[in-house]
């Protein structure tokens, strides 16, 4: 079945190339949907240069949740895998741990857990599923009406939909791999801020989408022999 993979990407002229290239070294993915959301730097070039098949310039910044929805319209892909652009140590074994669950109809949805070391990787596997890199059935995302694909709701929203319609969906550890800290990007304060900002987010969007259970259970996809 064909893997299309999308990477989100705002001003990351640093990790990009890297990214784009280990998404196309894995066998399993068919396509590389790279969206550069008003990025200023180097992004969308950069990634180009490294291989992408398609790479799409938004003209300002919709946030996360508006560029994965904008590249899932740029595909038919039956399987949909996401990857921030931000990411080091990111390898092919990575995409296949977490896409081969999916591939073989054992979840719908499979979410890898980043490398944040001994005790913080450990406490993760009992937190919200907030990471970037997840593999799904294309019906999974294509069900949640878009006023949910916005900011943090997107992946609580994911999470939820698979839940609220009792969908298999499972967890990846990702040993290696790394992101580049906010703090880094921002500075101290800025940084600081950024993840006071996220954290703020995250709370909202998982109250909310619950708020909505009708929403997502409306809409159920089921699985049968493996697949949707």
């Amino acid at each position: 079945m064909k893997v299309a993979a999308i990477v989100p990407a705002f001003n990351e002229e640093k990790t990009i190339a890297g990214v784009v290239q280990t998404l196309k070294s894995s066998l399993l993915i068919g396509e590389v949907i790279v969206i550069s959301d008003g990025s200023k730097d180097k992004t969308a070039q950069l990634a180009r240069e490294a291989g992408a098949d398609m790479v799409h310039e938004l003209p300002f910044r919709h946030g996360k949740g508006s560029a994965m929805s904008h590249g899932v319209t740029h595909t038919d892909a039956p399987i949909l895998f996401f990857a921030d652009a931000d990411l080091s140590g990111f390898t092919a074994q990575h995409i296949e741990s977490i896409v081969k669950p999916v591939l073989a109809g054992t979840y719908a949805m499979n979410v890898g857990l980043r490398d944040r070391g001994g005790f913080f990787t450990w406490l993760q596997q009992y937190l919200p599923l907030i990471g970037g890199e997840r593999a799904m059935l294309r019906k999974v995302f294509t069900d949640i009406p878009d006023y949910y694909m916005k900011g943090f709701k997107a992946e609580s929203a994911l999470n939820y939909y698979c839940r609220a319609n009792k969908l298999p969906y499972g967890k990846t550890k990702m040993p290696g791999i790394r992101i580049v800290k906010k703090i880094e990007k921002f500075g101290f304060w800025g940084g600081l801020k950024e993840y006071f900002k996220m954290s703020w987010e995250i709370i909202k969007a998982m109250t909310e989408v619950r708020l909505h259970k009708t929403v997502f259970t409306s809409r159920g996809v089921h699985m049968k022999h493996g697949h949707a």
